[in-house]
């Protein structure tokens, strides 16, 4: 299983939201930069990289802070936050990027999917963010009425070859993922399968491991040195 070290943007910042409130921001480094050369020493050959101002304003914000990421760095990165036109995607693409996230054009524009997987095909990666099970979408200010899995079992049969899955009630409170809702979802689709929200523990990421996924992100349990990366890069990935 592949660990996946996140940073989230914010006002050029490195942070963390409380289960997507953007009223509850915690504020751990200023330049991500830093973070990400930071994880790369760690071991990390992945980064989840998420533009939380863009996610918000429904178009790519810090286009610039991913270019010195890139830069900085040798690790493949996959980027999410507000790409909702082939064109946004594009942008993102070009600074060199091997994955983007889509999540609310998912929902909402299926046509635009379908042609982002007609030209990317795997670089484009579809997360599903659930509270009660439900899809969230507009940066997880809304929730819709679509059923997580309902939704991946659609998308999967129409071409979608990765799923991140987060359930937003446990994203950055630390009380471990949502192992059955993680299991409903691998039986419902043959994608590879990514896990986000909960880690809190080396454990919860060997049940992760465990479990069959792909990878898992991992924010706020490297952030508070719950989880030491190196450490878990070395048990998890060996």
């Amino acid at each position: 299983m592949i660990i996946l070290p996140a940073i989230d943007i914010k006002d050029g910042r490195c942070v963390r939201l409380f289960q997507g409130d953007y009223a509850q921001v915690t504020t751990y480094d200023t330049d991500p930069v830093e973070v990400a050369l930071r994880w790369q020493a760690a071991g990390a050959s992945w980064l989840h990289l998420v533009d939380l101002d863009g996610a918000k304003a429904g178009y790519p914000v810090n286009i610039e802070l991913i270019k010195r990421i890139r830069a900085a760095t040798t690790l493949r990165i996959e980027v999410g936050g507000g790409m909702r036109t082939l064109e946004h995607i594009e942008q993102i693409l070009e600074v060199g990027v091997e994955r983007v996230i889509l999540g609310t054009v998912a929902i909402t524009n299926r046509e635009l999917l379908q042609q982002a997987l007609d030209r990317w095909q795997e670089r484009i990666v579809v997360g599903l963010d659930a509270r009660d099970g439900l899809v969230a979408i507009a940066g997880w200010l809304e929730t819709s009425q679509v059923k997580a899995v309902d939704l991946a079992r659609e998308l999967s049969a129409i071409g979608v070859q990765r799923f991140i899955y987060t359930d937003i009630a446990r994203d950055g409170a630390l009380i471990g993922p949502n192992l059955p809702a993680l299991a409903e979802m691998q039986q419902a689709v043959s994608s590879a399968l990514i896990a986000s929200g909960g880690v809190s523990s080396l454990k919860d990421l060997h049940a992760l491991a465990q479990s069959g996924v792909e990878g898992t992100i991992v924010g706020k349990a490297i952030y508070t040195g719950a989880v030491d990366l190196a450490s878990a890069i070395r048990e998890i990935e060996r």
